[in-house]
């Protein structure tokens, strides 16, 4: 048996159900807080621009050179030490954990921008 499994068969927690939501009075209701699915994500002209902004800022770049079809090292001339910093000041400015296995080929801002766009907690 797994240590979860039996780690769980030992454990009971109290269960408390609420009755429907109509049934309580609302000022019982001001600690429960509704979350609904991710539906504020960004729009992909919104990454784009944020994206362009983080290369941009980097201090290797030269602002003008930086278009969305842009590559790191063939057309910026950085190294790939370069490129994981950029990585992770995307990763700050989007608050999301970029794994290494997909940072590797993150190596333009073309794969950037899809990458930050298609993943579904990028704010």
């Amino acid at each position: 048996m797994s240590l979860r499994a039996a780690v769980l068969r030992h454990i009971r927690l109290p269960v408390q159900t609420l009755p429907a939501i109509g049934s309580r009075p609302q000022s019982q209701l001001s600690f429960l807080r509704l979350f609904s699915s991710h539906d504020d994500h960004l729009t992909k002209e919104e990454v784009i621009d944020r994206v362009l902004d983080v290369v941009k800022s980097f201090p290797k770049v030269e602002p003008s050179q930086v278009t969305p079809d842009v590559h790191f090292q063939k057309d910026l001339g950085l190294d790939s030490l370069d490129n994981v910093e950029i990585v992770m000041a995307l990763e700050e400015e989007f608050k999301l954990e970029i794994p290494d296995k997909e940072a590797d080929k993150i190596d333009s801002c073309n794969l950037a921008i899809e990458y930050i766009y298609n993943h579904p907690m990028a704010g």
